[in-house]
């Protein structure tokens, strides 16, 4: 398969993103034809990447000092804590401004290094190699960063755009069946908000998509970086029309911190789960037509993608929920700003419930 290029142009900086198969075996030609110079490397590395692929990676940058940093890449190792210690290693080896640190695994890695590449010596080149189908079609591209706290996720971060980003569609075959779906989420989430046509896409070859069927999976990651691309392109600093990419993620994120981060439901799948929240509560409101409602939820139950939040809470949680969704930091008033849908390719934006609207929805959702 030939690999695909599409150039990400934001007011911080341009990057590339490649999208292909066995890309880190040429790495350090990609490097050099995008005049990318450094001295020492530092490669922040999920610890569920096969060696065999950090070998390679490694070879690939014999020429210059490199050095391996191991995490446990999950929610609650997402934090200050983590990042302080990569940091802790750059200060010790002497890194400069010069030098680079490359981020392998999926988005929790690629949050934290980059998060750690904004703060060091206020700026250190970053190269992104996102190993997930959630890295590659979503958290690679925009330069969003950050770490979770105790108040919820993503309230602490940066906006640093990387320098390159590898996406090796060769990494994904390791990957377990929930962690396609995760990625999935996103991609269903890229196709409602802005393009019609690439969701009826998504319907029809679902199964080929999934099972990493070559042109279908190229397809599907190029056209969703396309649609990442183009809206942060528009609004590098989520100010306006980036706020579209949060469709479903207010109750998601939420859903999230109610479970404390668990392994219950990963971040695609509360995605997913948010989403179908949102599309509920869009057609209850007389934003989303019956049919344009019934399309999506039909493709959404067809495939068992999570749907029903009763399988994770009760109506207990409706009030804990609620709280994560007050915190979430779209917000800048006592109300809660939601990202909705009005038909396929069309969201809607700053449109803000009060409490007591949320909390009557929500508890009905839960006791049904």
């Amino acid at each position: 398969m030939k690999t695909k290029k599409i150039l990400v142009s934001t007011n911080q900086q341009k990057y590339p993103i490649f999208i292909g198969s066995g890309l880190i075996s040429s790495l350090k030609k990609i490097i050099k034809n995008e005049s990318i110079n450094y001295i020492k490397c530092l490669i922040v590395v999920d610890k569920n990447i096969p060696k065999k692929k950090i070998n390679i990676i490694e070879k690939e940058l014999n020429n210059q000092k490199v050095y391996i940093h191991r995490i446990k890449a999950n929610e609650k190792n997402k934090n200050q804590k983590t990042t302080n210690d990569i940091l802790e290693i750059l200060l010790k080896k002497n890194f400069s401004r010069e030098d680079i640190i490359i981020s392998v695994g999926g988005g929790i890695t690629g949050d934290i290094t980059g998060y750690a590449a904004s703060l060091f010596k206020r700026g250190l080149k970053f190269i992104n190699i996102p190993t997930t189908l959630l890295a590659q079609v979503d958290s690679s591209i925009g330069g969003k960063t950050g770490v979770n706290t105790k108040y919820g996720k993503n309230l602490i971060g940066s906006f640093y755009q990387p320098k390159l980003v590898v996406s090796d569609i060769a990494f994904l075959n390791t990957l377990p069946k929930r962690e396609i779906i995760c990625g999935y989420g996103e991609i269903l989430k890229h196709s409602l908000i802005l393009n019609k046509n690439f969701f009826q896409f998504l319907n029809k070859n679902f199964e080929k998509i999934l099972k990493f069927k070559s042109p279908y999976i190229e397809k599907t990651i190029y056209e969703s970086c396309k649609i990442k691309k183009k809206v942060v392109e528009k609004d590098e600093k989520e100010k306006n029309i980036r706020k579209i990419l949060n469709f479903g993620h207010t109750f998601a994120h939420a859903y999230e911190a109610t479970l404390n981060f668990s392994n219950k439901l990963n971040h695609g799948e509360a995605v997913i789960l948010g989403m179908t929240t949102a599309l509920k509560f869009s057609q209850l409101n007389n934003f989303l037509p019956i049919n344009e409602f019934k399309i999506i939820t039909s493709h959404i139950k067809k495939f068992n993608l999570p749907n029903d939040i009763k399988k994770y809470f009760s109506l207990k949680d409706a009030k804990k929920i609620l709280s994560f969704m007050v915190n979430d930091k779209k917000n800048n008033t006592n109300e809660i700003n939601l990202i909705l849908l009005k038909k396929i390719g069309s969201p809607l934006i700053n449109k803000r419930f009060n409490k007591k609207k949320l909390k009557i929805f929500l508890n009905k959702e839960l006791s049904n």
